[in-house]
């Protein structure tokens, strides 16, 4: 399951001074975002396939910039094709950016009435408002397990953190970077709390709940198990981010995973605690962060995990994000 997200940022009409304003429009990004530039153009409306649905190679148009002239920026209408065929036809053109009017829009019929009135119509796509990070660090979230035992997609994703981990530590020192690591879980429908099933893949009540990692009620390690060993590297990372030790979570997953693995039966609390106090981790504050799995309240650190699911659409999958920034380059050497 996927989800759009709009993104949005300002349009500002230069000229003419009729049409001087800033308008909200919404980005449509192909290739790299040019985050914190400026994009400075002259609006130009065809005088044929107004929709460019249609190679403008046909009509023997081209919207290339003249040397040392502004940049064009191609206004079409909406409708009869996607949108990404309408940018593809304008970017062969020669189109720097196109503007795709929202047919309820005033600002669509006014350029139209400048431009048929000879004005020249300038705009600046400011690309400021949406900068991610405007600290220039790169941030990212990381949705991750700490379930070894469901196949290839375990060992990819163990494999994946073990590679990682010494790149991820550098950035973090040297503040290229900012992450967080989140952890999915679900909640037990309230009449089947008491059931087999809920018991033993569920901490508190049935407020937090993960499958089965060998998918047998009745032996192994259970859904609860793999519940609390996430709240314990959920509240590591917390620990050591207060204490401004962030990367310090990348070696404990690691750790973990190579010390306490399911198949040895180490997975458990006596062996996370061992990896923690190597780390010189204050298992004080990491007990006190799990609380009682038992209890029938909310763990605040896993009520919010499940908020952020519902505010991101998360369901299950592994996301890095990243962007071509300073922590790009520190990777590349």
């Amino acid at each position: 399951m996927g989800r759009f997200v709009v993104e949005k940022n300002s349009l500002k009409v230069t000229s003419p001074d009729s049409l001087k304003d800033v308008y909200e429009c919404a980005i449509g990004n192909f290739g790299v975002p040019q985050y914190g530039g400026t994009l400075v153009g002259a609006v130009i409306y065809p005088k044929v396939d107004q929709k460019a649905c249609k190679s403008f190679s046909d009509e023997d148009v081209s919207f290339k910039a003249k040397p040392g002239g502004l940049a064009i920026f191609l206004l079409a209408d909406r409708g009869d094709c996607f949108l990404t065929l309408k940018a593809w036809n304008a970017q062969n053109a020669g189109a720097a950016a196109i503007l795709v009017a929202d047919d309820s829009k005033a600002l669509r019929e006014n350029i139209k009435k400048a431009l048929s009135s000879g004005e020249m119509v300038n705009i600046n796509l400011e690309r400021r408002e949406s900068l991610p990070h405007p600290d220039e660090r790169v941030e990212f979230e990381f949705r991750t397990n700490s379930n070894d035992e469901c196949g290839p997609k375990c060992e990819s994703q163990i494999d994946l953190m073990k590679n990682f981990k010494g790149v991820a530590r550098i950035l973090e020192q040297k503040k290229y970077t900012q992450f967080k690591p989140h952890y999915i879980t679900w909640y037990c429908p309230e009449a089947f709390i008491l059931s087999k099933q809920c018991k033993s893949q569920c901490i508190n009540h049935g407020r937090y709940c993960a499958p089965d990692p060998d998918q047998d009620f009745y032996k192994g390690y259970e859904g609860k198990d793999v519940v609390v060993q996430n709240l314990r590297q959920a509240c590591v990372y917390k620990v050591a981010n207060e204490s401004k030790k962030p990367w310090l979570w990348w070696d404990y997953v690691t750790d973990f995973a190579i010390y306490c693995p399911m198949k040895e039966k180490k997975y458990n609390k006596e062996c996370a605690d061992q990896v923690i106090q190597s780390l010189g981790i204050d298992l004080k504050e990491i007990d006190k962060c799990i609380g009682d799995p038992d209890a029938d309240v909310d763990n605040p650190v896993l009520k919010d995990e499940q908020e952020a699911q519902v505010e991101l659409a998360v369901t299950w999958w592994v996301n890095l994000w990243s962007l071509d920034t300073e922590a790009a380059k520190a990777v590349k050497g």
